[in-house]
């Protein structure tokens, strides 16, 4: 029979554990509504490199869910076991300082200023990507603005709703927001440096092409006659809509629309192979 002292100990060991996973979820969760809210802002920008629209492309809210569903599978894939992880982790950590570390997590928390002033700060750093998108900043100067952000429009709010737990759940729901936010500023840095790199190099990166952009060439051809049109180049086709294609001319570094029922496509390859040093702009004014 186990002992009541062991059984209990489990049985804490047991709630602190689903306490942690309850915790990062309820902190998860904000954080992917607000990445993903403003993804499309991102996406937005990414195709305004090009002087083009997503709707003008044949890219709304369900086509980007549906080009982002592989990489939402795979995210979720590496989010399950790195949240085993950390609970793990955590766990063994706590049971190598005899319980040490879960009571100074837990005294932390019983302050409400030092709770309040940790998270104050972390949204203070959320808008990192945001001045990011703005204009450079060195660190020293990002670190004062995050510090100075945070306990100014933060911490006094903090402090007050820590009092009542939907308060304190608030704060989590705001701490998640706020990091997605940040963290999507980010993203839309990285989309709109991708984008440029697409316009001078004719490759899209990984994170183009996880967030559903198409690094798809083709050679047009008239559909009267079934000759190849613009010398027989390679266009790269952004998108369709209303009956016309959106296409870039890399060589031209121009951005033109063609009718779909005066023009075939031919030889559609995705993601190619271009050769050591390539650029575009050879026929650029």
């Amino acid at each position: 029979m186990i002992p009541e002292s062991d059984t209990s100990a489990e049985q804490e060991n047991g709630g602190s554990v689903l306490g942690l996973l309850e915790r990062i979820g309820s902190v998860v969760v904000p954080v992917a509504v607000a990445l993903y809210a403003v993804l499309y802002i991102g996406v937005e920008q990414m195709y305004a490199v090009f002087g083009v629209n997503p709707q003008q492309v044949g890219v709304d809210q369900s086509v980007l869910l549906g080009r982002m569903m592989s990489t939402l599978v795979l995210l979720l894939l590496a989010a399950v076991p790195l949240i085993g992880v950390v609970v793990g982790v955590g766990w063994l950590i706590d049971r190598m300082t005899g319980g040490a570390a879960g009571r100074v997590l837990q005294a932390i928390r019983r302050r409400p200023w030092i709770a309040a002033a940790l998270a104050a700060v972390w949204c203070g750093a959320t808008y990192w990507g945001v001045f990011r998108v703005l204009g450079e900043l060195d660190l020293f100067v990002m670190v004062v603005i995050a510090v100075g952000l945070g306990v100014l429009a933060f911490l006094v709010p903090f402090r007050l709703l820590r009092r009542k737990p939907v308060g304190r759940a608030g704060i989590k729901v705001l701490v998640g927001g706020l990091t997605g936010v940040g963290l999507g500023f980010l993203l839309i840095l990285g989309l709109v440096e991708g984008a440029v790199d697409v316009q001078d190099t004719g490759q899209a990166s990984d994170l183009l092409s996880a967030v559903g952009f198409q690094d798809q060439w083709t050679v047009l051809k008239s559909a009267d006659n079934d000759k190849p049109l613009y010398d027989g180049r390679w266009m790269m086709l952004l998108g369709e809509s209303d009956g016309t294609y959106v296409l870039y001319d890399c060589d031209k570094l121009e951005t033109f629309r063609r009718p779909m029922e005066t023009t075939n496509l031919s030889q559609i390859q995705l993601d190619p192979d271009r050769r050591a040093g390539f650029t575009c702009g050879d026929l650029a004014k």
